[in-house]
């Protein structure tokens, strides 16, 4: 594999291979579970599902480990709010983030470690750091001591000097130096606590990724992923702790996508200017949301607008009636298909969608261009079955083959649910005699009758398609 990826801490591309052959150590920050995850979150869910696809369509194993953050002052005070606790809290919104995560076609991860079932290894990694001078205690909290770390400030670019003097920190007398934060908080009356060698308390945000990745991946991981905003300070702090305390790389690759915008605005719940998933997927299709996130480079940012949305449902129309096409061309072929001219046209547009979307994968996952091979392809497939001299059907059948490993990486067409669907809940031949009644109608110029067949059809979400190879139906898909 030739995949170069921009990394964060050499601000380039690099080749990438994993540390060990075959294999692919892979952490992506999961949500805090207080509330529904809105659109924006969405992105890094949607982006790290598609690069670990794209690793396993080329044979890869790949361990793949997203958290789920379930203490914080952020669930504190929603479950305050709700009047429950905070485990029933994080129970309720780790269902929901299945279920919304499942509808928008994310794989689930290898495992989703809770950073309340990991405290074991939350405190003995905060005690290798207090053994080795890197952290302290004071007064039931624990602190890592940021000027023990020389590197600190290699992933956002940042000089130690100048965050010390820029310092926007809450004042704090126990800090040695106000960018040092916490490892370890102690209770505060009504809050939940663990017992540690500090106290009653809780772990801070920091450290509980350090643990979970180094516990179900090792002290060095090949990949470590999330949203732009966690860059600095969450996975600069990531960095500092956890190789203070195993002296190795943390992580070999640090990859960020680009904020998701509305209003050229960054969408987040501290401005309020956010849909939820279940906002956006209550009008929206899968495939039209995965679209919309992998229509840009993931580095960039986009704007979500009803807009954009509006273009990427097209685009999935032109794919899902490109595909439709190909796959009536298959399911119709002759047992005894006599050989017809090859067609080479097809052949080298097939090679060439092949080439270009491996291509553009492989630069630092270039989603956009890899799209843009797929469109051409259908063009050109659609193009070919209706040349004069027949199909290619064994040339059609490669592309349907192409398309298919397309979509298990990408899942922009959702091929294996849209073919559930198109029979699902319908008795298929009783709309194959209906069709065939509209056809007679039609040829005696029973033009009432026929509308009525078809007007019937569209109450029931069947959608007709008269083609020069006749009539075939499939069942309405909206945006």
């Amino acid at each position: 594999m030739k995949l170069q990826l921009y990394n964060d801490l050499s601000a380039s591309k690099e080749p990438f291979e994993p540390l060990l052959p075959g294999q692919i150590s892979f952490y992506v920050c999961g949500p805090t579970v207080y509330d529904y995850f809105h659109i924006g979150n969405a992105r890094p869910f949607i982006v790290f599902d598609v690069l670990r696809r794209y690793f396993e369509s080329k044979g890869l194993d790949v361990k793949y480990i997203q958290n789920f953050t379930d203490i914080d002052d952020k669930m504190i005070q929603r479950a305050a709010q709700l009047g429950i606790t905070v485990p029933a809290l994080a129970e309720r919104f780790i269902g929901a983030y299945y279920e919304d995560a499942d509808a928008l076609g994310i794989k689930r991860a290898t495992f989703n470690p809770q950073a309340t079932h990991e405290m074991s290894s939350i405190i003995n990694l905060i005690e290798k750091l207090i053994a080795k001078g890197h952290a302290y205690e004071a007064e039931g909290d624990v602190y890592f001591e940021v000027s023990t770390f020389p590197e600190y400030g290699k992933l956002s670019k940042q000089n130690l000097d100048d965050l010390h003097s820029g310092a926007r920190v809450e004042v704090d007398e126990r800090k040695r130096q106000p960018l040092d934060f916490a490892l370890w908080k102690a209770q505060k009356p009504g809050e939940p606590a663990w017992e540690s060698p500090w106290g009653m308390g809780r772990p801070g945000w920091h450290i509980e990724c350090s643990a979970m990745a180094s516990r179900h991946l090792g002290e060095t991981i090949d990949i470590h992923g999330g949203g732009s905003d966690l860059m600095f300070p969450h996975h600069e702090n990531e960095i500092a702790q956890s190789e203070a305390a195993h002296d190795r790389t943390f992580a070999r690759f640090w990859i960020h996508n680009g904020y998701l915008m509305i209003d050229r605005e960054k969408m987040s719940k501290s401005l309020g200017n956010f849909f939820t998933v279940r906002d956006v997927r209550a009008k929206y299709s899968t495939p039209v949301i995965r679209l919309f996130m992998l229509s840009a480079h993931y580095r960039s940012p986009i704007n979500f607008s009803e807009e954009t949305l509006e273009q990427a449902c097209h685009a999935y129309e032109r794919l899902l009636n490109g595909w439709t096409e190909i796959a009536y061309a298959m399911e119709t072929r002759p047992c005894d298909v006599v050989p017809c001219e090859r067609d080479d046209d097809l052949r080298i547009a097939l090679k060439s969608a092949r080439e270009l979307f491996d291509e553009c994968m492989e630069d630092d996952f270039n989603t956009a261009g890899a799209i843009g091979a797929v469109f051409e392809l259908i063009r050109a497939t659609n193009t070919s079955l209706c040349r004069p001299g027949g199909i290619d059907y064994e040339a059609v059948e490669d592309a349907a083959n192409f398309l298919r490993m397309v979509d298990e990486v990408m899942g922009i067409l959702q091929i294996e649910s849209n073919e559930r669907l198109r029979t699902e809940d319908f008795d298929a031949q009783e709309i194959e005699t209906l069709i065939e009644e509209r056809n007679v109608a039609r040829k005696n110029k029973n033009f009432a009758r026929s509308d009525e067949i078809r007007n019937y059809l569209s109450g029931l979400g069947i959608v007709l398609e008269d083609t020069p190879q006749g009539t075939r139906w499939k069942r309405h898909s909206p945006c």
